[in-house]
C-alpha cells in the first residue's frame, strides 16, 4: 500500500485532530462533530471571502469595485459573509465567554444573506453544555488551518481537513458513524470502476456527500472541469444531509439534494431522473423501511421485496433510476449475492436474467465503521452492448478482493493505491476496448463467467464460487519429496511430545512423594 487513501492526507492532520479531540470533554463525538465541522465550514467560507474581498482591493479597477459589493462576490459564487460573521471577528472574540452567541449569530447572519444553506448551518453554540473555554482554544486551533498558504490552496487543505474529521468522527462513533461516511478507499473503488466522465450522477442515500466529492476529483483528474457532471442525491437523516451540504459546499459543488431530508422510498424527491451513473452506500439489512405500505411500488419490476429487509428495495430502486446507457455501482450486505428468503433469490435470477448485473466484487472485512463482516460491490449496467465498451452480453465479471488490504490498526482495514488500480483495472479491461491491457482470468482473483454457468450455481452470486482456487507457485520440490518431510516433521513433534508427557509424570510423581 502506497499512502493513506482515507484521509487528508497532509500531514499535520492527526495532530489537529488530537488538540481538537482533547477540547472535546464530556460530549459525545455525535454532538462535538457539528461543534467542529460548523466552524471548519465557517473558516471556509470566511477565507474565501476573504480572498475575494483582497482581490477586489488590489484589482487594476479598485476604483470601479466595492469590495462590500455582495454582487462582487455571486458572480464568483462565494458566499457573501456579513461583517460580523467574519472568521477575524471570532477569533478575535474567542476567549470571551460570550464567543458562542457570536458564533451563533454569525451562522444566523450567514444563512439569512445566503438563501441556498437556510437551515444547514449549526445554531446552538450558546448552549450551556457547551463549555466556551474550550470552544474559544477550538476557534484558535481551527484557524490556524491554511494560514499562510494561498488562497486557492488554504481553500483546498480546509476541505480535505473537513473530510479527514468526518472519517475521524465516524470511527469514533462506531456504527452510527457508518451512516453519514463511506470509508474513502471503498468510494475511490466505485468511482474509479464506474468512470463518472459526463452526465448525471445520483446517489439517493448519500449521507456526507462523499461519492458526489470524489466523482469531482475524479473527473478534474482527467482533464475534466467542473459542470461536467451533474450532481442529485438524496438524504433521510437531517443533520447527515445539512453535513452533506456543507461539505459540498466547502468544495465549492453545485448539487442538487432536495430541499430538505426525504425517504427515498416513501418521498422520492428524484422520481423522474434518469441517471447515468449511480453510486450508493445503503444502510444494510433495513428492517423498518415501511415495505409494508409500498407492495404493489411501480418501482418493483423483477419482483417485491421483503418487507422486512430493505436489500432488494434499493437495488430496484437503483435500476428504475438508471438511464438506458446508465450504469450503477454500490455497496450491499453479502447476503445479497446468495439469500433466497421471501422472494430475494426470485428478484436476483429476475435481474440476473435480464442481463443487468454486470460485475460483482468480494470485499475484504473490517473496511466499514459500521460493521466488521466484509460486504461486496454490486454493478449493474443497462449498456453491456454500449458506445465504447465490449460485448459483454450474458456475462457476469467476478472479482475476489478478500485478501487484499491492509490492517490500518486493530479493527479497521483499508484498500491501498495499488489494489484500487488492480480491481478497478480489471474491470476496465474487462469491459475493453482500447484499455492498455487485455483482460484474462486469474484463479482466486477474477474470471468472466456466462448466465449459463450463473444459472447452474441456482443463480447465487459470490465470486468466491466462480474465480476458483489461486494457482501456487510450483517451489519444484517433487511430491514425494515434501510428504517425506512432512512426515519427518511430524514424527519428531510426537517424539517431543511423548517426552513432555515423561516430564510430566515425574513432576508430578516427586511432587506426590515430596522429593
Amino acid at each position: 500500500m502506497t499512502g493513506s487513501v482515507n484521509g487528508a492526507n497532509l500531514g499535520f492532520e492527526n495532530d489537529l485532530w488530537t488538540a481538537a479531540d482533547k477540547l472535546r470533554g464530556h460530549m459525545d463525538a455525535s454532538e462535538y462533530k457539528h461543534v467542529v465541522l460548523g466552524l471548519i465550514f465557517l473558516k471556509y467560507i470566511s477565507d474565501a471571502f476573504q480572498a475575494r474581498y483582497n482581490q477586489l482591493l488590489d484589482t487594476k479597477e479598485s476604483l470601479y469595485t466595492d469590495p462590500e459589493d455582495r454582487d462582487e462576490y455571486a458572480a464568483a459564487n462565494i458566499f457573501w459573509v456579513p461583517q460580523g460573521a467574519r472568521w477575524e471577528n471570532l477569533e478575535v472574540n474567542a476567549p470571551q465567554p460570550g464567543i458562542g452567541r457570536l458564533v451563533d449569530d454569525a451562522m444566523t447572519a450567514i444563512e439569512k444573506e445566503n438563501p441556498p444553506l437556510k437551515g444547514v448551518l449549526p445554531k446552538d453554540y450558546s448552549r450551556p453544555s457547551l463549555d466556551k473555554r474550550r470552544l474559544g482554544e477550538l476557534i484558535g486551533i481551527i484557524g490556524k488551518i491554511g494560514l499562510g498558504d494561498e488562497a486557492s490552496r488554504a481553500k483546498d487543505i480546509l476541505g480535505r481537513v473537513y473530510e479527514y474529521f468526518l472519517g475521524k468522527f465516524a470511527d469514533a462513533e462506531g456504527k452510527s458513524g457508518g451512516e453519514f461516511y463511506t470509508p474513502q478507499c471503498v468510494v475511490k473503488l466505485l468511482v474509479r470502476m464506474i468512470e463518472p466522465y459526463k452526465g448525471r450522477v445520483f446517489d439517493p442515500c448519500c449521507g456526507s456527500g462523499g461519492m458526489f466529492v470524489q466523482s469531482e476529483k475524479f473527473v478534474e483528474e482527467h482533464g475534466g472541469k467542473r459542470g461536467d457532471i451533474s450532481i442529485f442525491g438524496q438524504e433521510s437523516n437531517f443533520t447527515t444531509w445539512r453535513l452533506a451540504r456543507m461539505n459540498l459546499a466547502i468544495r465549492g459543488i453545485d448539487a442538487n439534494l432536495g430541499p430538505s431530508q426525504a425517504d427515498s422510498f416513501h418521498q422520492d424527491l428524484h422520481r423522474d431522473l434518469k441517471a447515468d451513473f449511480i453510486l450508493a452506500n445503503p444502510p444494510f439489512n433495513m428492517s423498518d423501511w415501511g415495505g409494508q405500505r409500498l407492495k404493489e411500488d411501480y418501482r418493483w419490476k423483477y419482483g417485491t421485496p421483503p418487507v422486512n429487509n430493505a436489500n432488494y428495495a434499493w437495488v430496484q430502486h437503483f435500476v428504475h433510476h438508471l438511464s438506458p446507457i446508465g450504469t450503477a455501482g454500490f455497496v450491499m450486505a453479502n447476503g445479497s449475492m446468495s439469500t433466497n428468503t421471501s422472494d430475494e433469490g426470485v428478484i436476483r435470477k429476475n435481474m440476473i436474467e435480464a442481463d443487468l448485473v454486470d460485475c460483482m466484487v468480494a470485499m475484504p472485512g473490517q473496511l466499514f465503521y459500521t460493521t466488521p463482516i466484509p460486504v461486496c460491490l454490486w454493478f449493474l449496467s443497462r449498456s453491456k452492448k454500449g458506445k465504447g465498451a465490449r460485448d459483454r452480453a450474458g456475462q457476469v465479471l467476478f472479482i475476489d478482493c478478500r485478501k487484499l488490504g491492509v490492517l490500518i490498526d486493530r479493527v479497521h482495514r483499508e484498500l491501498g493505491e495499488e489494489d484500487i488500480a488492480r480491481i478497478a483495472g480489471t474491470y476496465r479491461a474487462w469491459r475493453g476496448p482500447g484499455f492498455k491491457d487485455e483482460y484474462r482470468d486469474i484463479p482466486g482473483f477474477c474470471k468472466s463467467v456466462t448466465l449459463e454457468e450463473i444459472k447452474g450455481q441456482g443463480y447465487v452470486l459470490p465470486p468466491g464460487r466462480y474465480v476458483g482456487a489461486e494457482v501456487v507457485e510450483d517451489d519444484g520440490v517433487p511430491f514425494a519429496e515434501k510428504m517425506a518431510g512432512l512426515t519427518a516433521k511430524l514424527f519428531e513433534q510426537f517424539e517431543k511430545s511423548r517426552e513432555l508427557e515423561v516430564s510430566i509424570k515425574r513432576n508430578l510423581e516427586a511432587i506426590k512423594y515430596g522429593r
